[in-house]
């Protein structure tokens, strides 16, 4: 039987600050990439910080966020990264992960 691990990483992120909450999802990525995981796991809204309450209610906000996703996506050979985020379709914010 093969082994699969999987890291839990809880992350301290303040609301709005895009880059300093992706420099601590991509920290945590590459430390359970170093551990040996091959799936890392994060919090709900990690790249936004939590609650991020009515600022999902503009496009732009939801707009810096997929942005922050696609750019920590480069951060991910070698591992899957599940990684919490809002996300902006058909005029609707949606809290997502990816």
């Amino acid at each position: 039987m093969r082994t699969c691990r999987l890291a839990l990483a809880q992350v301290n992120t303040t609301i709005g600050d895009f880059a300093g909450n992706s420099t601590l999802v991509v920290e945590s990525i590459a430390r359970a990439r170093e551990a040996g995981a091959a799936i890392v796991a994060l919090p709900e809204l990690a790249i936004t910080g939590y609650p991020p309450e009515d600022l999902v209610l503009r496009r732009s906000f939801c707009h810096a966020s997929r942005e922050a996703a696609a750019a920590i996506a480069a951060h991910t050979e070698g591992i899957i990264a599940v990684v919490g985020f809002v996300d902006w379709v058909h005029g609707d914010a949606y809290n997502a992960a990816a």
